[in-house]
């Protein structure tokens, strides 16, 4: 296996040794014989601009205060076009891994640069180089199970908040459209949620076709609840030989009329490939039963003490006609079409437990963010390819928590070899044992 030089990988393990400190520093020295001493490497900007900002740094006998920036070669600087940016004026040191041209700053004024070239320790390059160049589902899995429980999990308890405002995103784009009406968002993000993932477009078109507050003038009538549905889902269109779907159709008709209703249209639903328990009909049976029997769903969901009160909320059975039928017209044998206790983890998981934790912090109630978490701590972990790649790796979910904090390790950290961003590859970084292959060289010899 060929070395990779420093050039080809990016400016993120200078990023990653001057934020950590974690390279030769007894004595700097600047590439004109300026001593330079780190006070405070400042903190790191993710935003335009220089990459550090806030820094401390004494240059021979003066103090400085201001920013740093980095490249991996000093003629990087032009290339960036700092050179004629005002931004860069109050640049105090020019960190570099290879210093090839002189820089200036856009006043005209001298620039001290610091070049890394010979300060990184070999162990911290050759860790480096193998994590970001293994093509494996995680760069550090052989690693992985030599880490300290400690770490990992700690790294998980971490991580669980990035997962959360992933996870908030569209509930978040929802309430700025509605005006921060809650129930409503909340119907139209469970709705979509209740197509898990298969039909999860067409039952998010359907909650978008109208609103929550017209179903709530139903309450009072299952039957009324399903006519809506069923009819703005498209299920209700042609002739039908049963006597219920005519029934619903009837209905439909007349309540389109009134609400000024337009249905989506049928072919975005999917039916192959998929269990008949997994049918949109049937899911569709099943809410319209949640709906008709929950009051202000939101509230129910904010109000509930625990796992066990959200499940019994969910496990609501179906009306008769679909106990008996997948579709309509079709009859089946007739048998319970309550939802399964793993689609209920599911849509806690992902609806309910996102949800609350947006209202708290929404309203800087951080009883409810903690009270989001806790539901996840007290449900299983969830088990997909992901998580049983890392339980085969030696990092294995003990909870829903942890489950969720793997599925963000794995989008934002290891699918993106973000290794060095990582509590885990930090650790695998400066454990000193090398984790070279035995074919590659150091990049530092």
């Amino acid at each position: 296996m060929k070395p990779i030089h420093l050039s080809t990988l990016g400016e993120d393990l200078l990023y990653y040794v001057w934020k950590t400190r974690n390279f030769n520093q007894p004595t700097l020295t600047g590439t004109k014989g300026e001593a330079i001493h780190i006070i405070d490497p400042g903190r790191h900007n993710f935003d335009s601009g220089p990459d550090f900002s806030e820094a401390q740094i004494r240059i021979n006998d003066k103090h400085w205060a201001g920013q740093v920036e980095m490249h991996v070669r000093s003629s990087d600087w032009h290339r960036h076009g700092h050179g004629s940016d005002k931004a860069y004026d109050n640049v105090i040191l020019h960190v570099v891994y290879e210093n090839d041209a002189p820089i200036a700053l856009p006043s005209g004024g001298d620039l001290t640069c610091l070049e890394m070239k010979d300060l990184i320790p070999a162990h911290i390059f050759s860790g480096y180089e193998t994590l970001i160049r293994n093509e494996d589902a995680v760069p550090c899995g052989n690693q992985l199970a030599h880490v300290d429980p400690m770490i990992s999990h700690s790294w998980l308890e971490r991580i669980i908040a990035e997962r959360m405002q992933e996870r908030t995103s569209r509930l978040r784009n929802l309430l700025d459209a509605l005006e921060n009406d809650w129930e409503e968002s909340f119907y139209r993000l469970l709705l979509r949620n209740f197509g898990f993932h298969t039909n999860a477009a067409a039952f998010e078109l359907l909650a978008q076709s109208f609103s929550s507050k017209i179903l709530a003038k139903h309450k009072t009538s299952l039957f009324e609840i399903e006519a809506l549905l069923f009819g703005q889902a498209g299920f209700l269109e042609g002739d039908f030989v049963d006597e219920y779907p005519q029934r619903l159709q009837t209905e439909y008709l007349h309540l389109r009329r009134k609400y000024q209703l337009q249905p989506i249209r049928t072919h975005l639903w999917k039916f192959m490939r998929m269990r008949p328990a997994n049918f949109p009909t049937v899911r569709l049976a099943q809410f319209a039963v949640l709906f008709y029997r929950t009051n202000h769903l939101f509230s129910k969901m904010l109000a509930a003490a625990n796992v066990k009160e959200l499940t019994e909320t969910f496990r609501s059975d179906v009306s008769n006609y679909w106990k008996s039928h997948y579709r309509l017209d079709e009859p089946s044998i007739k048998k319970s079409k309550k939802l399964g206790k793993a689609a209920i983890q599911l849509i806690i998981i992902n609806t309910v437990v996102p949800s609350i934790f947006l209202y708290g912090k929404h309203h800087g109630l951080e009883k409810y963010q903690e009270h989001a978490l806790d539901l996840l701590a007290a449900l299983p972990a969830e088990n997909n390819k992901i998580t049983r790649t890392f339980s085969n790796l030696g990092l294995t979910a003990e909870n829903a928590l942890q489950s969720q904090s793997l599925l963000q390790l794995k989008s934002t950290y290891c699918d993106k070899h973000q290794c060095l961003s990582c509590s885990i590859g930090h650790h695998l970084l400066t454990r000193k044992i090398s984790m070279l292959h035995p074919s590659m060289t150091s990049l530092s010899e």
